[in-house]
This record gives C-alpha cells, structure tokens and sequence, in this order.
C-alpha cells in the first residue's frame, strides 16, 4: 500500500521563496517473518542546488541531524506513548531514537539492520528514500517531517501537521498518518 502526503512549512519557519512542494510516499511493503519494510521517499519540488545538502559519506549513524537538510518519520505504534524516531540526511548518515512519551526516556534504538538511504537529483526537483526495517503484524501512527536549510541560511520546518506556535514534531498531534 502506497500514501501520498503533502508536508507544509510552519508559518514560523517559511522557505525563502515558497514556490516549491513538499511530499512523502510511504510504501507499507509485505512483512518477511517478524519484520516488514517501510520505504519513504520524501521529494521537494526545487532544485537540490538551493539547498544545504551535506556531502555524500559512508553510511553510519550520526546525532544531531536536524541540524542541516534532514527527513524524519516518527513510529508509534496505535494506541501507546512510545515512539521511534528515524533520521535521515542526504550524507548517509542516519539516527534512530527510542522515546517512552513525549520527549521522554530518549535513547539510541538498537537497530539491527541500518536503513538503506539514497538521493535522486534531476535538477529541478530532488528526491531521498529510506528504507527501514518495522516488526510486522502491527498498526502504526506515523509524523513526517522535515528540516531544509537553504544556501541562504534560512531553515524551513516541514510536517504533516503544526499544532503548536513553534515547530515541534514530537507533538502527539502530529502522529496523523495512519499506516497499516
């Protein structure tokens, strides 16, 4: 099963110029055994080159994404408090993060397969997928999001949902899609 969603920027946080789109796909593929594959690909409707767009590296985990070019998906599983959240730049580098609620009991997930992460640039949009891992069997609410910073300086905050002043994608309401 294949969503399409469309990201906004925050009203607090608009891109320079806010000519361009932002969209996620998210493919819910079949489960092998225990776990099942989540493929997203996040695309943004402006060339790559108007971005701050860290170079390519060897794939490893990394903190503090968020603070350049960084696409996030946030897992909770339906009905409970706790989530992971997944990292993804445009490097290679990822993060993965367990939380028991809201910004609570933050640590380092153990993950055992690294999601696999690539980027597509035809020049006047780009594109970057992440596969990951997910046990099987179980209903999630996912939040996606994003950060761009543009060559200029100026960081746009991008999400399914803003319900607060301030950017903030931990935000229980931000968890609006609905994945099998």
């Amino acid at each position: 099963m294949t969503m399409q969603l469309n990201l906004a920027p925050h009203p607090a946080t608009p891109p320079a110029a806010p000519e361009f789109k932002l969209w996620a796909n998210v493919d819910h593929a079949a489960a092998f055994g225990a776990t099942a594959t989540l493929n997203i690909w996040f695309g943004i409707g402006a060339p790559a080159s108007r971005f701050v767009v860290p170079q390519a590296e060897e794939p490893s985990r990394a903190d503090e994404l968020w603070k350049t070019t960084c696409f996030e998906i946030f897992l909770r599983e339906r009905g409970e408090a706790a989530y992971r959240e997944w990292n993804f730049a445009p490097s290679g580098q990822w993060g993965a993060y367990d939380f028991s609620a809201e910004r609570e009991g933050m640590q380092n997930a153990a993950v055992e397969q690294p999601p696999y992460i690539r980027v597509e640039d035809n020049l006047i949009w780009w594109t970057l997928g992440a596969t990951i891992s997910v046990p099987s069997g179980k209903q999630w609410d996912a939040s996606l999001s994003a950060v761009l910073e543009e060559q200029d300086g100026t960081k746009s905050y991008w999400a399914l949902a803003h319900p607060a002043e301030k950017p903030d994608f931990h935000a229980p309401d931000c968890f609006v899609a609905r994945l099998p």
